[in-house]
């Protein structure tokens, strides 16, 4: 065993070392590590909830409530924010952002843990991680791993499908909620909240979704109003979180799309894929022949 060797990184991240920490998260990211090489047969026990919806709908607001409460109560909980890329360094262009205002209580401080993904080349990348980066999360002693999306199109459905559980959040009256219909969230949602519920709209927004979801089959999601500037209905919608069950019917919709994601990530992750895109720009590779290709692995 050699220092530096994932196991030793591994082993000082479970003993608290954050450096370490990162770096097992960004070999796992670059794709130089994976879960399976940490753990083997053992899988980290743990849960996982994403947190998803419109851009500006307050996600982070609501995300910094959830995060002092779970560290209040004595509990780790971390975050995995995913963010668009730069288009200069590929990485993640908002980078762990100043979306939470600083505990001032350092242990509290220390329960929290904040990393922020860059999306890179396409929906297919992120997922294909994702889902190892909140398994080594939980084997470094973080039970609970919250995944933030940055909006409601059909990547942010792919990494969503990769929690446990599904939060989809919007806000009053802006037409989000025929949007994360089309990407297919609300049929993946096991909980709606209706944020900035102190707004005009709110209450008719709410009623929206639920006739929506009604349509849906039977167990729809619950639709919970709340504000987390002001905190109307915020201490519900945290309870909610803490107890939430998968939605019966959402198990086969998330199904779908991992099974989608797995298909992408193959794809992306062939060794000839940029080889395989000009190919078919210039004409000489059709679509169809390229997907018989990576698929036989030629």
């Amino acid at each position: 065993m050699t220092k530096g060797a994932p196991s030793d990184r591994l082993s000082a991240a479970r003993a608290g070392s954050r450096r370490d920490l990162a770096r097992l998260l960004t070999d796992v990211e670059d794709g130089r590590l994976s879960a399976s090489d940490l753990f083997e047969a053992d899988r980290p026990l743990g849960r996982s909830i994403a947190i998803t919806g419109p851009p500006g709908v307050g996600k982070s607001c609501f995300i910094d409530h959830l995060l002092r409460a779970h560290a209040s109560e004595g509990e780790p909980i971390a975050l995995l924010a995913v963010d668009p890329s730069s288009a200069l360094s590929g990485g993640a262009l908002l980078g762990d952002r100043i979306r939470l205002s600083s505990p001032d209580d350092e242990a509290l401080s220390e329960r929290i843990y904040v990393r922020s993904i860059a999306t890179r080349r396409s929906s297919g990348s992120i997922p294909s991680v994702l889902g190892d980066l909140v398994q080594v999360l939980h084997g470094c002693g973080w039970p609970l791993v919250i995944i933030e999306t940055v909006g409601a199109g059909q990547s942010e459905v792919r990494c969503a499908a990769v929690a446990d559980r599904i939060v989809l959040m919007e806000g009053p009256a802006r037409g989000d909620g025929v949007q994360a219909e089309k990407a297919g969230l609300l049929e993946l949602a096991d909980l709606v909240l209706v944020n900035k519920a102190d707004l005009e709209g709110a209450e008719r927004h709410a009623a929206e979704l639920r006739e929506s979801l009604a349509l849906d089959g039977p167990d729809p999601a619950d639709v919970l109003l709340m504000s987390a500037q002001t905190g109307l209905g915020l201490s519900e919608a945290l309870t909610a979180l803490r107890t939430l069950e998968a939605r019966p019917g959402s198990e086969r919709a998330r199904a779908r799309e991992r099974l989608a994601n797995a298909a992408e990530a193959r794809l992306v992750g062939h060794e000839d894929y940029e080889d395989i895109l000009a190919r078919i720009a210039n004409g000489t590779l059709a679509p169809e022949d390229a997907v018989e290709v990576i698929w036989r692995g030629e």
